[in-house]
């Protein structure tokens, strides 16, 4: 089994960041637009379209708002792992920014550059998207 992990440091309050993700349905639109084009949510699983053109569903797993963390494993679309259960969550970091944690266990092992460079390309407009909406104020603020 590949696991793949990403952890970086945004510019914005932990309960902004969860708030985000916490919207389980609003990925393209509050999470990660233009990566990720469109969203669509019935009961526990949420249909996502990559600009790329890949498309997923992915189930909820759980949606823990005590430890702002939320779970949710690939049950079908245009991939087609074995295994597959993923996990982002909002850790309160100094100054009041946030550590953004994203760990993904995929099976089969071939998924898994894939998978990484999506998480690559992903966290990267996550944290520009996120700092953008809701920017940790103060002399602490970008450091």
């Amino acid at each position: 089994m590949a696991s793949i992990h990403k952890e970086l440091v945004i510019d914005a309050r932990p309960e902004a960041v969860w708030s985000v993700l916490s919207d389980y349905g609003a990925v393209h639109e509050r999470l990660a637009p233009g990566f990720v084009t469109d969203t669509v949510l019935s009961s526990d699983t949420r249909t996502v379209t990559f600009a790329d053109g890949t498309i997923v569903l992915e189930r909820l797993v759980d949606l823990d708002h005590e430890a702002m963390r939320v779970a949710y494993t690939v049950v079908g679309g245009s991939l087609h792992p074995s295994h597959h259960h993923a996990s982002m969550q909002a850790l309160p970091e100094a100054g009041g920014r946030t550590r953004f944690v994203w760990h993904t266990d995929v099976l089969p092992e071939a998924l898994a550059a894939p998978i990484a460079e999506s998480v690559e390309h992903g966290s990267a407009v996550i944290r520009r998207t996120l700092e953008a909406a809701a920017p940790v104020a103060g002399p602490d603020a970008g450091r």
